[in-house]
Formats: structure tokens, C-alpha cells, sequence
């Protein structure tokens, strides 16, 4: 039985593009090992949202060939979609394959489409996550042209998995025992409008709640421009919808954001952040900041940092500003030197370390809905498990208390790490 590895960089959806890999070839009967060891063939799932990206992924491309220099190594994900030929210049890369058709890894696997020059495949495949809370991809690509951004370039136009599909998807993993169904998408705000009749994400949510028994549902990302007051009213009413939210930020100040053809302003993103916590008990916000934008003054980061600091946000997400080769932001003048972009986005990490443990403290003394993992802490050698609104919960408790979820009392925080008593 030949022996494949797979590691995935990046976001949820190629989580889930990993997942469904795995599921073709624990179905074809292949032996999963860890990367880490020898393998007979390296599947690496790449980003390519920034060069730091690009440069994990070469690093695992080379890491692969080193432990098995004789091991086939196939490519996927962003980064082969972007630049193909770029990876099969690597040592020890057999294919390249783009966004999608991952039901032909097979083939290139045991050699039936063993061709010369390596192929260069593109496509789609939905499939199962394996894990406590499983991931569906119910939508891909992005029809927004944001200046920095090469997703919208790599996986395409948006596109969502059927309605009746994707309840379908649910109720078999519901069946399977999963107690939290994560729906991802790259622009999962915009479920539902390529289909026809067209649809929605508040839709979706209500066809879930309508046709399965799913336990909770958490969101994944959705762009701010995307909350209507259908969407807003729905996660609030609904008894399956974690109270648990991430928007994209990108920047606080106005003249940055319309640089980067974002399609809102900083008091838009103000006003939608008070109004859900108003609306959505014990919600918890995180966001994702760009710094170093091309033309960021000190006075540009100083409104975001101010923006952010009066936000009832959890969390941040902190990125350096990445030069993606072909989009409009890679030519643009007045690039940022990493020695500020370096300095800006340690200012703001720690601004969201505070941010998170005075959320964090909001619910000492109190009580919460905690679905416990497999994974133990190593120090404490506790279960952990995430609440609705996403903390991170250390309870001392069996190994038979996996996959349900228990009522925790939040007992005390330490080191970074919060502790709760069933």
C-alpha cells in the first residue's frame, strides 16, 4: 500500500480542499502518514495570498523532496493556479494541479495520466472534513477586485454548491456524529447569487434549520458590505448560529481603504460592529488588518489603530501587506518598508492580545456552552473546547466527554489560557 503525505497551507476552504483529498484516497484504499515522515507521495495543498505563502510552500515542495528524494510530489492549491511553471521548476515535482478537479489525483497518482509535460488540471469537488466540527465549502471564488488581492485570480468567479447539495452534505454529517458544521467559503457572504432561482446565505441557514439536525453552525468570514438586515436578524434568532462573527477590516482610515477598493468606510464598519453586538448576545467579533499598505502614512495607521482600539472587537487577525505580482496594488507608489510594516503590525498584535483576554474576562464567573475536542492541553493534560462565541476552554474531564457539548462555569485565566469546571 503506497504511503501518501498531504499538508495544507492557508485558509478554511483549502482545509476543506485537503479534506476532500484525503477522503479520495482513504477511499481508494492509500496509506495517510504525516508529513513529517517518508512518504511515497507528497500532495502539497499551497496558498498564495502572500509571498510569506509562497515561500511555506516552496519550503514544504523541498522539505518533501529531501526526506524521499524518489517520492512523487504533486502541487496544488492557490499558488499552482497562479504559478505553475514556477513550481515545477522545484526539484522533485511530478505535477502541478489548479483550483479544483482534485477527483483526478488519483490518476496522477498511480500514473494513468503520467504524461510529459506535467499537466496543469482545474475544477471543483466537494467531500467531508474529518474532525469534531467538520468544514463544508459551500461557495468559492470572489467577484470583488480588491487592489491587493490575487484570490479573485486563482480560484475564479464566485460560485455556490446547490442548496439542496449542500443540506444534503449536513444531514450525512450530522448522521456521521459531527456536532458543529463550520460553512466556508472565500466570499461566503455572496452564497447563493450565481445560483438560479438566485438564493441566499439567510436562505441557506434557513434550509438547514428546516432539513437537518444539525446541533450548531458556525460562520466563516463575511465581508462587511454583506450583513442585511435579513442576515443580522436571522444569526440572531437562530438557535444553531454561533454567536461568533470575523469581517474583514483591512484598514481603519478612509483614503487606505479606497486605495484598496474596499467598498465601505471606517465609520460604515463602526457602525455595523456596535449594531450586531446590540443585536447578538455575548457575540464575539474578530477582524483582519492589512498593515504597511502601499502609501501608509503614519497618520493612515494612526486611524486604524484609534478605529480599532474603540471597536468591542475579540480579536485580530494581523497581516503584512504582501506585493502579489498582477494586481493594481503591486505597482502602486510609496511602498511601506518592512521595517515599519514589521513595527506596525507588532503595535496592533498586541492591541489584539489585549483586545482578546479583556473578552476573555468578560465571562469569568460565568457560564458557557463548551464542545469538547480530542486534543489535551500538554502542561494541564485537559480537554480543550471552543464555546459558541469561540474562547477557548481548558475543562478537566474524560475522554468520553469528546464531541459533546457540556455547560462550563469559567473558573479563572492564566498565561493566556482560560479554564472552565463543568
Amino acid at each position: 500500500m503506497k504511503k501518501i503525505a498531504v499538508a495544507t497551507l492557508g485558509c478554511k476552504v483549502n482545509k476543506y480542499d485537503s479534506a476532500a483529498i484525503c477522503e479520495l484516497l482513504q477511499g481508494a484504499e492509500y496509506s495517510l502518514v504525516p508529513f513529517s515522515q517518508k512518504a511515497d507521495i507528497y500532495i502539497i495543498n499551497t496558498c498564495t495570498v502572500t509571498s510569506r505563502a509562497d515561500f511555506q510552500s516552496r519550503q514544504l515542495i523541498r522539505r518533501s523532496h529531501r526526506i524521499n528524494p524518489y517520492a512523487k510530489i504533486i502541487v496544488t492549491g492557490c499558488y499552482a493556479q497562479r504559478a505553475p511553471q514556477e513550481i515545477r521548476d522545484l526539484p522533485g515535482v511530478d505535477h502541478t494541479v489548479g483550483i479544483g478537479e482534485t477527483t483526478r489525483l488519483l490518476r496522477l497518482i498511480d500514473g494513468s495520466e503520467n504524461r510529459k509535460p506535467p499537466l496543469v488540471l482545474t475544477g471543483n469537488v466537494p467531500t467531508l472534513a474529518k474532525h469534531t466540527r467538520a468544514l463544508i465549502k459551500v461557495q468559492d471564488g470572489c467577484d470583488s477586485r480588491c487592489s491587493y488581492c490575487i484570490i479573485p485570480y486563482t480560484r475564479g468567479p464566485s460560485k455556490s454548491l446547490d442548496q439542496e447539495e449542500t443540506v444534503k452534505h449536513i444531514s450525512k454529517l450530522v448522521e456521521l456524529g459531527y456536532r458543529e458544521i463550520v460553512l466556508t467559503g472565500i466570499h461566503l457572504g455572496s452564497y447563493g447569487w450565481d445560483l438560479r432561482p438566485r438564493t441566499s446565505l439567510p436562505n441557506l441557514i434557513r434550509s438547514i434549520e428546516d432539513g437537518t439536525r444539525a446541533h450548531r453552525v458556525r460562520l466563516s468570514s463575511i465581508e462587511p458590505k454583506e450583513f442585511s438586515d435579513d442576515l443580522i436578524n436571522i444569526i440572531s434568532s437562530s438557535p444553531l448560529i454561533c454567536n461568533h462573527l470575523h469581517i474583514p477590516l483591512q484598514s481603519g482610515d478612509d483614503e487606505t481603504l479606497k486605495r484598496m477598493r474596499r467598498p465601505y468606510t471606517s465609520l460604515f464598519f463602526k457602525e455595523l460592529v456596535h449594531r450586531l453586538i446590540s443585536a447578538i448576545p455575548d457575540l464575539n467579533i474578530g477582524a483582519d488588518v492589512i498593515v504597511g499598505f502601499p502609501g501608509e502614512t503614519d497618520e493612515n495607521f494612526s486611524n486604524t489603530l484609534t478605529l480599532i482600539e474603540d471597536l468591542p472587537i475579540g480579536y485580530l487577525h494581523v497581516f503584512p501587506y504582501s506585493r502579489r505580482p498582477g494586481t493594481p496594488a503591486a505597482n502602486f507608489p510609496d511602498q511601506v518598508g518592512s521595517k515599519t510594516v514589521k513595527k506596525r503590525g507588532e503595535i496592533l498584535r498586541r492591541l489584539g492580545s489585549s483586545k482578546r483576554e479583556k473578552f476573555y474576562r468578560r465571562f469569568l464567573g460565568k457560564r458557557l456552552s463548551i464542545l469538547l475536542e480530542s486534543k489535551r492541553d500538554t502542561p494541564t493534560n485537559h480537554l480543550k473546547g471552543f464555546s459558541r462565541n469561540y474562547i477557548p476552554v481548558l475543562v478537566d474531564a474524560a475522554d468520553n466527554m469528546v464531541n459533546k457539548e457540556i455547560t462550563a462555569k469559567i473558573t479563572k485565566i492564566q498565561d493566556e489560557k482560560v479554564f472552565g469546571m463543568i
